[in-house]
C-alpha cells in the first residue's frame, strides 16, 4: 500500500469518526474538539523552554521595540513622552492541538494572533502610556472546551507562572516604581484578575496601579467583590479600580461559561451596571488591521498575514447597556467587525475594536486623575 493511498484512508475513517459523531451528538463543536485537541495529558517535554524576561524576544510589545502595538488611527496621536506603564497580557492566539501550551514558536500563527491583539487591542494604549506585553506559554484554546481535568490546572498555572514572572521583571526593570496600567482581555483577563488578586490587592503595588482594564472573561460580581482593598471602577476618573464587560449583541442566543452575574462596565458612560448610553456617546470603533486566524485543524506555520493602518475611527457607533451582567449592544452582522462574531452573537472578539476610541480617551482620564491626586496629596489613588 503507498503512503497516497494510506493518506486517503486515514481521511476517509478520519470524515467517517466525525460524521458518526455529528449523527449520534448533534454538536458540531463537540466533533471539532474531538478532531482538533491534543491526544496526549500533561507532559514537560512538550513543552517550550521558560521565557527569559531579560531578554527582548520574550517581549511581544516593548517601549524599545517598534511594533504593532505603536499603531494609531489616522489622526490620533501618540503620547511623546508617557509617566505611566501598561502591563498587557494578550488572550489566546494558540488554537493549535499540538500541546495544551504554546511552544512559542515565532514563525507561527500563534505569533501572527499576538501581532493582532497588539494592533487592535494594546495600541489603545499608546495615548498615555509606554507598553510592554510578555510572550507566555499561554494555553491552547481546547483547554476551554477539553478540559481534561488532570491537564486544565496545570496547564493554566504554567501560563500564569510566565505571566507572574513577566510582571516581577517589568516591576524591578522597567517600571522602577512608575505608576501602571493592567490590561487583558479573554484568557488574559484570567491570568491578569489573578495578578491583581494575588500579587497586587492589599500590597503596596495597589497604590501604583493606576486602573485594570481586565476584559471579556467571567469575572462575576462576587469574585470582583472579594477584593480588599481594589474595587471596581464606579466613574469615569476612578483609579486605583477595575473595568470589566463582556459584549454580546442584542437578542443574544450565547452564553457566558458563569452562571453568575458578571461584572459589567459600560465603556460609553463608564458607570457599573450602566443602564443604557446612546450610540452619540460613543467616541469611536476602530477598524481592524491584518486578520485574526481562526484556524483550529490545521498547522500553526506562519501564513504571512501583514499588519497595515488602522482604520479611521467610526464615531457614533454603537449604544451600550449593561443587562444583568452582559454588555449588550447594537447588531454587529454588517459592517467591519461582523467576522469577530464568534457566534450566537456572542461579541468577543469586538470587546475592544467597538471601543477603541474610549478606550483611549478614558485611558488619558484615568492617568491624569492619578497623577494630579498624586501631585495633590502625595498619596496615589
Amino acid at each position: 500500500m503507498n503512503w497516497l493511498l494510506r493518506i486517503l484512508i486515514s481521511l476517509v475513517l478520519l470524515l467517517a469518526a466525525a460524521a458518526a459523531a455529528i449523527y449520534f451528538t448533534g454538536n458540531t463543536l463537540t466533533v471539532l474538539v474531538w478532531m482538533g485537541q491534543p491526544r496526549h495529558g500533561w507532559d514537560m517535554a512538550y513543552k517550550a523552554p521558560a521565557p527569559d524576561y531579560g531578554k527582548t524576544e520574550s517581549w511581544a510589545a516593548l517601549p524599545s521595540k517598534p511594533g504593532e502595538a505603536d499603531l494609531a488611527p489616522p489622526g490620533v496621536e501618540r503620547a511623546k513622552d508617557p509617566q505611566v506603564d501598561v502591563f498587557f497580557v494578550h488572550p489566546t492566539g494558540y488554537l493549535n492541538g499540538a500541546d495544551w501550551n504554546s511552544p512559542l514558536d515565532p514563525n507561527s500563527k500563534t505569533e501572527e494572533n499576538t501581532k493582532w491583539m497588539l494592533a487592535n487591542q494594546a495600541s489603545v494604549f499608546n495615548g498615555c502610556c509606554a507598553i510592554y506585553a510578555p510572550r507566555y506559554r499561554e494555553t491552547s484554546i481546547y483547554r476551554y472546551f477539553a478540559k481534561p481535568s488532570e491537564v486544565t490546572k496545570k496547564a493554566t498555572d504554567l501560563a500564569y507562572g510566565d505571566v507572574v514572572r513577566a510582571f516581577a521583571y517589568f516591576l524591578e526593570h522597567y517600571s522602577k516604581g512608575r505608576p501602571f496600567i493592567i490590561a487583558s482581555h479573554s484568557q488574559g483577563t484570567e491570568h491578569a484578575f489573578r495578578l491583581v488578586r494575588e500579587r497586587i490587592d492589599g500590597t503596596p503595588l495597589a497604590a501604583r496601579m493606576v486602573v485594570g482594564y481586565l476584559i471579556g472573561f467571567d469575572i462575576d460580581d462576587r469574585r470582583a467583590n472579594a477584593l480588599e482593598t481594589v474595587h471596581v471602577c464606579a466613574r469615569a476618573d476612578d483609579t486605583g479600580c477595575i473595568v470589566h464587560w463582556a459584549t454580546y449583541g442584542e437578542g443574544a442566543t450565547a452564553a457566558p461559561q458563569s452562571g453568575a452575574k458578571l461584572v459589567c462596565v459600560n465603556p460609553l458612560s463608564w458607570e457599573r451596571d450602566g443602564k443604557m448610553a446612546p450610540k452619540a456617546m460613543s467616541k469611536g470603533a476602530v477598524p481592524m488591521s491584518g486578520r485574526f486566524q481562526f484556524d483550529v485543524l490545521g498547522n500553526d506555520a506562519a501564513s504571512g498575514v501583514a499588519f497595515g493602518p488602522l482604520g479611521a475611527p467610526l464615531e457614533a457607533w454603537t449604544w451600550a447597556e449593561c443587562r444583568d451582567g452582559l454588555l449588550t449592544v447594537a447588531d454587529q452582522s454588517k459592517g467591519p467587525f461582523a467576522k469577530l462574531d464568534v457566534g450566537g452573537k456572542n461579541y468577543h472578539g469586538m470587546d475592544y475594536p467597538l471601543f477603541a476610541m474610549d478606550l483611549r480617551e478614558n485611558a488619558k482620564t484615568r492617568v491624569q486623575a492619578w497623577l494630579k491626586r498624586q501631585s495633590t496629596d502625595g498619596t496615589g489613588p
